[in-house]
């Protein structure tokens, strides 16, 4: 070796080393992506066999999988769980609805010195139309103030003005309409402003959080479907399979620019849907089940989702994790990976699951309560507020008082009577009961007149 190669060898040493320390030194970057309307049962990792989603098993079986992770029924009540970290029960207002008044994780992670960008869907700052309780229109919150340095969102304003998410689609980047979108697909228009957005910042710390539009209906070609150049505008339940895949697609090129920039091993990505899978997207899993989408409803097709955390060098590889989880504890678990103490004078209602991240035992509640009230809300009239709590095993609901086993009974067709419970169920719905008379109200529910009840 001359001593010319020498020296170049001993100044790349030199400076993958102090290369490496700073990185060390530096806070993790974090992708928060949550998937629309997107149940457990459409991903390969998770038994599915429907749909191939070869990223996000890789990122699975490279990272870490939760397979007890749940959300609420519909999109805004997870939406506004998961930004706020607060049940439903101190901060909901109406659907499609963000409270003004309340600070989001765009917020504290942009106080905390990251680099914040969103880009996706919004959908809360107005939703009724013009005819149904137009008080509530434009009463939410805008993205201009959602903590957020910068925005690239589809649905920012009025439902009627929201245009196509998908082909040909209306977004509004920091303020101002883009244009010149038709042909163009929105998902991928949403990706590449994330990419360019890591790009521009890969040197400091970042916060993405990137409200996917997919796979949420209309059902429609995407760039991968044949018919895209011709028939991008048709709409047919038979394009949900295409729009998982693409889905799929987007979060590996999310990925891949990671490891372009030379960040990936400090970013961590944390995949998760806000709801169950639409109804008419029937999936097949490898032990033979048929799983109906149960987006709306109350059991476990509308509430247990995907949840993945990659972080290279950082989770453990391969790692499933048992533990009950929702929307609530991802925000603490961000804040503990980067250092950022809660804020004092807010009320969180989540754990931090980092540990079990980790690949350690950690410790975590045993129970997961929700609150689930669409109302009120244009097309939302036959839902209701419904509370309940679920254990591994159990689950109660406060308003038929019902308990289920549903290990044995998973669609909730035959309720325990009392009367004929066993020990174990006894014991079951004293524990759970605890859990719902710990939890409060602090809004007045919606109600429905008269004429919407018949």
């Amino acid at each position: 070796m001359t001593r010319l190669h020498r020296e170049n060898s001993i100044f790349l040493l030199i400076f993958s080393l102090t290369a490496s320390l700073l990185m060390a030194d530096r806070k993790p970057n974090v992708v928060l992506i949550m998937a629309d309307d997107l149940g457990y049962e459409t991903l390969g990792c998770y038994g599915g066999i429907t749909y191939k989603t070869p990223v996000l098993d890789r990122l699975a079986a490279e990272g870490v999988r939760f397979d007890n992770a749940h959300a609420l029924p519909l999109c805004t009540p997870t939406r506004v769980s998961l930004m706020t970290g607060k049940y439903n029960w101190r901060n909901w207002k109406a659907f499609g609805i963000l409270d003004p008044e309340e600070k989001t994780f765009g917020h504290w992670m942009t106080e905390a010195g990251y680099r914040t960008c969103i880009a996706g869907k919004w959908q809360l700052a107005s939703y009724n139309t013009p005819d149904f309780l137009p008080e509530w229109r434009g009463t939410g919150q805008t993205p201009e103030d959602s903590g957020f340095e910068e925005y690239f969102l589809w649905h920012t304003e009025h439902t009627e003005d929201k245009g196509s998410r998908f082909p040909d689609p209306r977004i509004q980047s920091n303020g101002t309409y883009i244009e010149n979108t038709e042909g163009k697909y929105g998902p991928d228009l949403f990706v590449e402003y994330i990419n360019d957005f890591m790009t521009r910042n890969k040197n400091e710390p970042f916060f993405v959080y990137y409200p996917m539009a997919l796979t949420h209906d209309p059902f429609q070609p995407t760039p991968d479907s044949p018919e895209w150049p011709d028939r991008r505008h048709e709409q047919n339940p038979r394009y949900f399979k295409d729009m998982v895949e693409y889905m799929d697609t987007l979060v590996g090129r999310i990925e891949s620019k990671t490891k372009e920039l030379g960040i990936a091993e400090n970013t961590i990505i944390i995949f998760y849907s806000d709801n169950g899978s639409p109804w008419r997207a029937i999936s097949e899993m490898n032990d033979g089940r048929i799983v109906p989408g149960g987006k709306g409803d109350t059991n476990l097709r509308g509430t247990h989702v995907p949840l993945i955390v990659s972080w290279p060098g950082h989770a453990a590889k391969g790692h499933a994790v048992e533990d009950l989880v929702d929307c609530n504890d991802i925000l603490p678990t961000i804040f503990e990976a980067c250092g950022i103490e809660l804020p004092e004078d807010e009320v969180f209602d989540g754990e931090s699951v980092l540990a079990q991240i980790k690949g350690q035992e950690g410790e975590h509640r045993d129970w997961l309560f929700f609150h689930h009230d669409p109302l009120p809300g244009n097309g939302k009239t036959s839902f209701t507020l419904q509370r309940w709590a679920i254990d591994k095993r159990w689950k109660l609901s406060e308003q038929t008082e019902e308990l289920f086993d549903l290990l044995a009974d998973p669609e909730e067709l035959n309720p325990i009577e009392p009367e004929t419970a066993s020990r174990e169920a006894k014991a079951a719905r004293k524990k759970l009961q605890a859990v719902i008379d710990s939890m409060g109200m602090e809004y007045e529910p919606w109600i429905r007149p008269v004429e919407w009840t018949r």
